[in-house]
Formats: structure tokens, sequence, C-alpha cells
């Protein structure tokens, strides 16, 4: 949808596998930065949280998610943005029920 200054905004809710998985954090890192290379950045605000009430840290995650320095900080490591880039290449597929 559009907001007030015409920039479309895209809101995105992810289910982790379980209450408790570790890799929640990555996993919307992951669809963020696919978005964000996908979309054109000074077109869409993008927002990538945790589907409520799906996982037991989901206040912390989606705060680190909506965090543009973390978000930032986090991509400059080297190591956390290979794992980025395999976790997106060859695109991201939606499970069967969507």
């Amino acid at each position: 949808w559009k907001d007030e200054y015409g920039l479309h905004r895209v809101l995105v809710r992810f289910t982790p596998t379980i209450p408790h998985c570790s890799m929640a954090t990555l996993i919307g890192l992951s669809i963020r930065v696919k978005l964000l290379r996908s979309l054109a950045p000074t077109k869409y605000k993008v927002k990538v949280q945790i589907q409520p009430g799906t996982h037991a840290s989901e206040h912390a995650i989606n705060k680190q998610l909506a965090d543009k320095e973390r978000v930032c900080a986090a991509l400059e490591n080297p190591h956390l943005l290979g794992v980025v880039n395999k976790c997106i290449a060859g695109g991201m597929r939606m499970s069967r029920g969507q």
C-alpha cells in the first residue's frame, strides 16, 4: 500500500518452524535483504516481522529487524553477509499452503 508520502509499504510476516527457532532472526534478515535488493529502496519501505504469537522471542526479534542500524551492522559482518547470501541464493520459495 502507499502511505501519505507516496512511499509503497511492504509488510511481510513469517512463521518460524517452532516457537524457539534459533534461526528466526537470520530468516527475517534474509527476507529483508532479499526484498531490499529486489525492490527500489527509495520507493519502498520494507518491514519484516514474525507472525504474532509464533515465537517465544517475537518482540525482541521484531525490534532487531526493525532497527536499520542493527541490520546495517549485521550486514557489515562478512561471515553473516555470506550466510544471508547463501540463504537467498536461488530465490526464496513459499510453502505449499500459501
